[in-house]
């Protein structure tokens, strides 16, 4: 077990050294989203960094010199910048929700981005360094095996931690933990000092008042106007304000959006209303005030239920009347046959993207075409739908409504409260006479055009950017793009050494790439069917290494290789059923079917592409070389992601086939020139 001073060695050794690097990247993509605003909306930054950095500490493996026992400093000089110029909100309404009109502190977008970027990619040199020391010790398969072994571990580590809800304080304890099981005394003096630092950092951090963390976000509360009679609770998430907690009268003093629907849903008796983003509880109270028989609650993050629990002065969340939901709107919607006579879509606003996935924010696929289909279905004859919100612009509006219409068939009611924020309630009923609007209230596709205004196209279940007006690429992450390209260019020629190690392995590049896409692919199937809830997303996570998993084992265990020809036709056979088959045909199955159908057909291509994968890196005369090669391809894979903003999501599976074929084209052009092993 022992080697010199070093604790582990071998296979624990390379174990423990994955497990902690996927941990810290996953640790890095929660903390400083949390810290960072930009980040909550830029997650990719942090993925992309990452590659960056593991594919140039695998290169770096090969020198004799040990970079990664300084890691520690690195992640202390991030943890320092970011505490000193943290970018969070000025203000504590809850009206600042979208991204691109938030006006944060601390420095520039353009300044602290490449900064962060650039700090992670060389923090994550050193773990990538570790890891590809241990790497290099086993034949090339081998290796990869106890690598993913590890990576499952370490995705399922930070899941548990999450699970808790435990303080950010305690990331840093398992990295030390994991450093001193790698090191032991050879870890420097001032690497254990840097992780005592970051560590008192961050307990100072979860100490001061009113912090807490949630599976999402890191949630504080504080009591403003305290003993009066406009006493609330304020709520802000990543350091964005959310919420204010009130009396539901006095909150309907001051913004009476919340009433506007009852006031249109006119003789609705209420038997049973279903309320989506429930929150803190105003808006399930208010219900409850209107006479509802029963309310379901439904509200995707823990924290913030558990917190109107605890301070709501209507206490909603005890009322018998109310069934609590701990789940995501349109994956409640699709596992239940309820009917309904009002739904509301309260202010169900995320503040943060699914990890993972470049574009998706957490209630991306709850205002869809089909998702307000869903929730019409869930209507009784008498039913009516309402949603409200700060929505920032009036196009915003406009689709919204354009949506509605065309999924009922009639004109909504459209009550606008402030010209500023575009705060609004849209309110329509199965059956046009359902809801009564005001007159001059109904919204009119025609006096919309005639005034010049845009009716940008609904948002749909392959392209669910509600946010985004045009079926284009903002110029924001083009110049990111752009950015992120160029210092990896410069960073791969400098601290990389020479590339000559990696020519050989141009396929591997092109696998990467395309397996990046896979697992987007894979992440908003699963967030579409099951829910964009953190759970469903670790699973996700955990089962594509599952799969990478089994076909190391099938090829490790075959007793003569797969045929090539075969495995290159299975995988492009198994894209072409995931293409062919829509998601929408998924969504009809009942749960178990779903899952199992949604198992087979998002992981079949993962499998196949790691067979593809494995019967070339088996007999990689360099390993690290060529993992390095398949990491830089991932990191491209996670530019190319962002084309689903015009494509959608259906059609990266297309990018990805065309992608493996290069990579098959390459490969049989290298094959006579590929260094391979004895």
């Amino acid at each position: 077990m022992l080697r010199g001073e070093t604790v582990l060695t071998g296979r624990a050794r390379l174990i423990v050294a994955s497990a902690l690097m996927l941990f810290v990247q996953l640790a890095l993509i929660r903390w400083t989203g949390a810290n960072l605003v930009h980040l909550s909306y830029f997650s990719n930054l942090i993925l992309l960094a990452s590659f960056l950095g593991i594919g140039l500490g695998f290169l770096r493996s090969r020198t004799s010199n040990d970079l990664g026992r300084y890691v520690p400093i690195g992640l202390l000089i991030l943890v320092a910048f970011i505490m000193v110029f943290p970018a969070r909100i000025e203000g504590s309404s809850t009206d600042l929700i979208f991204f691109t009109e938030v006006r944060p502190t601390g420095l520039p977008t353009w300044v602290s981005l490449p900064l962060v970027f650039i700090v992670i990619a060389i923090t994550m040199t050193g773990f990538g360094e570790i890891t590809g020391r241990a790497f290099r010790e086993f034949k090339a398969l081998d290796a990869y095996r106890w690598d993913i072994i590890g990576s499952i571990l370490g995705t399922l580590s930070f899941t548990l931690i999450a699970f808790l809800r435990a303080p950010s304080w305690i990331w840093p304890i398992v990295t030390l933990v994991a450093l001193w099981l790698l090191y032991g005394p050879r870890l420097p003096w001032v690497s254990r000092i840097a992780m005592v630092l970051i560590i008192g950092t961050l307990v100072v951090e979860s100490l001061m008042a009113g912090i807490s963390w949630s599976p999402y976000y890191k949630v504080h509360t504080e009591i403003q106007n305290a003993g009066t009679i406009n006493e609330f609770t304020n709520i802000q998430v990543n350091g964005i304000p959310h919420q204010n907690v009130m009396d539901v009268q006095q909150r309907l003093k001051a913004e009476p959006v919340y009433g506007r629907p009852y006031e249109r849903a006119i003789d609705n008796p209420l038997n049973n209303v279903l309320v989506v983003g429930a929150g803190t509880g105003t808006d399930v109270a208010l219900a409850l005030a209107r006479g509802a028989k029963h309310v379901d609650a439904v509200e995707i993050d823990p924290r913030i239920q558990q917190i109107g629990s605890q301070v709501n002065p209507n206490k909603p969340y005890d009322d018998p009347r109310v069934s609590v939901h701990i789940n995501d709107g349109r994956a409640f919607l699709s596992s239940n046959d309820t009917k309904y006579d009002l739904i509301l879509f309260a202010l169900p606003d995320s503040l943060t993207l699914v990890s993972g996935a470049s574009q998706l924010r957490l209630e991306s696929y709850l205002f869809t075409k089909e998702s307000i289909t869903a929730a019409r279905d869930h209507l009784t004859d008498d039913g009516v739908f309402a949603m409200y919100n700060y929505y920032r612009e009036p196009w915003l509006i406009n689709r919204l409504a354009g949506t509605l219409d065309e999924v009922f068939g009639h004109a909504p009611c459209l009550d606008t409260f402030t010209a500023v924020q575009s705060l609004a309630a849209i309110t329509i009923g199965k059956q046009a006479d359902n809801a009564v609007c005001a007159p001059a209230a109904t919204w009119d596709r025609a006096s919309v055009a005639a005034a010049a205004q845009e009716i940008p196209v609904p948002a749909v279940d392959d392209r669910p950017f509600l946010y985004l007006k045009t079926q284009t690429i903002p110029d924001i992450y083009l110049i990111v793009i752009a950015l992120i390209l160029a210092v990896s260019l410069i960073g791969i020629r400098i601290f990389g050494g020479p590339l000559r190690a990696m020519r050989g392995y141009g396929d591997l590049f092109f696998m990467g790439a395309a397996f990046l896409l896979l697992e987007t692919r894979s992440i908003t199937t699963f967030a579409l069917l099951f829910g964009t809830t953190w759970l469903v997303n670790a699973l996700v996570f955990t089962g594509v290494l599952v799969a990478v998993l089994l076909a190391i084992e099938v090829t490790q265990r075959a007793r003569k290789p797969i045929p090539r020809p075969f495995i290159i036709t299975a995988l492009f056979a198994s894209l072409l059923v995931a293409f062919l088959i829509p998601n929408e045909m998924l969504l009809g199955l009942a749960v178990p079917l779903r899952l199992l159908f949604a198992v087979a057909i998002a992981f079949a291509p993962v499998f196949f592409a790691n067979l593809l994968f494995t019967s070339r890196f088996k007999n990689a005369a360099n390993p690290t070389a060529a993992f390095a090669a398949n990491l830089f391809g991932a990191m491209i894979g996670g530019c190319l992601e962002y084309l689903s903003l015009i494509l959608g999501y259906q059609w990266l599976l297309a990018v990805a086939a065309g992608l493996y074929l290069i990579a098959v084209l390459v490969g049989q052009r290298q094959a006579s020139k590929s260094p391979v092993s004895a």
